[in-house]
């Protein structure tokens, strides 16, 4: 089944009405004739949660039409009612104890009787309209593409009278049933109306007015307190556009927008848990350079220490950990300095590099993807290293034969410093003595390194400017960094 969620009439699988408190010993009866095969038939039934839907309970068919589900406590939402070919199905809400419906295979909305049940008998006025009007909208797309010239106008502005058609059923149905839930949801699925503000004469200006009002006004229908809308394609929908969309995918902004979504819960437990939980995650394995300033920022605010009670303490320690190592490592700190044994056993202090720029490389020898990056990062070596640039390569291996080998085989001439075998049996000694670091010793887990290559550009103060490049843009970067410092004078 589907229906439009209109404005704009563009069909839109449904929307989900929730109660803020679950519903005590619900009875729900569904009778559903003209099914191919009802005899022993499983019916399903399922609830939106964010984007998704998830089975709830399974029926059987009694009587030939009837799926009876009855429990102790059900959460208030849109739910499906799916047939055994788990392709056919009708919604209903979850708002009341008792429901009792009947359909007709076929054609579910429009066969549809809702014997109890105020929020359903609505909600089905509401369906019912949506569809007719949907497929008027359906035969004037087809008759859109077929016509020319004055017929062409005539069709378009017949569209335009159903969508507007559509927003005044919608506008009179919320004024008209503010107490029922669906009200709500059509009310947060509303769109800003934005002036053209054809008065501004600058296109671009023009463009940023009205991309700045409907900023504003996109989320200003929408109560993120109300945990019910969580079970509503609404919620996750909105979220996620105004995430994705609205907000300019740079770390400060995301990390804004973020700590905004969190504010509006007002405290609700779980509305507060799905947002810190989906950005979270958006944002944690991120491949863009600085969105690891979002995953500490979550983690600082929202996880560490003891805040995210629906994470077990193992996991939580687990997830601080990271967050912990991640810190030091963003985009403008000054890298944690290494003092290393290069391939003689003379030590490197990084910290005493002369350079404008140091390439920070973690890699293993054995590593195919750094068998493919080295040579490459080599190249970039060569063309570089006149013009201020030095590569501190650090070999990850606990043994250092192979590393050595490939040295020499493959001549890699920069700087070479590894935490050698010899070294650590005297780790304690060395580092009492000041030849080298605690931090240098544990130079995995100080840069946070799980895998290999791995990369990071410093500046001549070994101030952390650059991640997550490859060799071919390591170059590009460096070159517009420059000139961005130039500018600045």
């Amino acid at each position: 089944m589907r229906y439009l969620f209109i404005v704009t009439l563009i069909t839109l699988s449904s929307a989900s009405l929730f109660g803020q408190e679950p519903i005590r010993n619900y009875d729900y009866t569904f009778r559903i004739s003209g099914l191919s095969d009802s005899t022993d038939s499983v019916v399903y039934m399922a609830n939106y949660y964010g984007g998704k839907q998830y089975y709830f309970d399974t029926g059987l068919v009694e009587n030939g039409n009837t799926v009876h589900f009855t429990g102790d406590e059900i959460g208030g939402g849109i739910y499906s009612i799916i047939m055994s070919d788990r392709k056919s199905y009708f919604e209903f809400v979850v708002n009341e104890p008792k429901i009792e419906m009947e359909t007709r295979a076929g054609d579910f909305v429009k066969n549809m009787k809702v014997k109890t049940s105020i929020e359903n008998q609505s909600f089905y006025e509401y369906l019912l309209f949506i569809n007719d009007k949907s497929k008027r909208v359906q035969e004037l797309r087809t008759k859109l593409d077929k016509t020319e010239g004055t017929e062409k106008e005539k069709v378009k502005e017949e569209l335009k009278k159903i969508d507007a058609e559509v927003v005044t059923f919608k506008t009179g149905f919320i004024e008209g049933h503010p107490d029922l839930f669906i009200s709500k949801v059509f009310a947060a699925s509303e769109e800003p109306n934005v002036p053209d503000y054809n008065e501004i004469e600058d296109e671009k200006e023009r463009s940023r007015r009205r991309y700045v009002e409907f900023k504003k006004g996109y989320l200003s229908t929408m109560d993120f307190s109300d945990e019910r809308l969580l079970r509503t394609p609404v919620f996750q929908n909105k979220l996620n556009y105004y995430i994705t969309k609205l907000t300019p995918q740079l770390p400060d902004s995301i990390i804004a927008a973020a700590d905004m979504l969190v504010g509006m819960t007002n405290g609700n437990k779980e509305t507060h848990k799905y947002i810190v939980h989906t950005i979270t995650s958006k944002y944690e394995d991120s491949k863009v350079m600085g969105m690891d300033a979002i995953l500490v920022h979550m983690g600082q605010n929202y996880y560490c220490p003891d805040k995210a009670w629906w994470l077990s303490e193992d996991k939580l320690e687990k997830f601080c950990e990271r967050v912990d190592a991640m810190e030091p490592l963003l985009i403008g700190k000054i890298a944690p300095n290494l003092i290393l044994q290069d391939t003689t056993g003379a030590w490197v202090n990084m910290y005493e590099l002369k350079s404008n720029f140091t390439i920070l490389y973690f890699w293993d020898s054995g590593c195919g993807h750094c068998k493919k990056v080295t040579p490459k990062l080599l190249d970039f070596y060569a063309e570089n290293k006149e013009k201020g640039v030095e590569i501190y390569a650090i070999g990850t291996e606990f043994e250092t034969k192979e590393w050595k080998k490939y040295i020499r085989k493959n001549g890699l001439v920069w700087l070479n410093v590894s935490d050698t075998p010899e070294a650590n049996e005297d780790a304690h000694d060395l580092i009492f003595k000041g030849k080298t670091t605690l931090e240098s010793m544990n130079f995995r887990d100080t840069y946070d390194i799980f895998s290999t290559p791995k990369v990071f550009v410093l500046d001549a103060d070994k101030r952390i400017i650059a991640t997550k490049l490859s060799p071919e843009q390591i170059g590009e970067f460096i070159e517009n960094y420059s000139k961005e410092q130039a500018d600045k004078g």
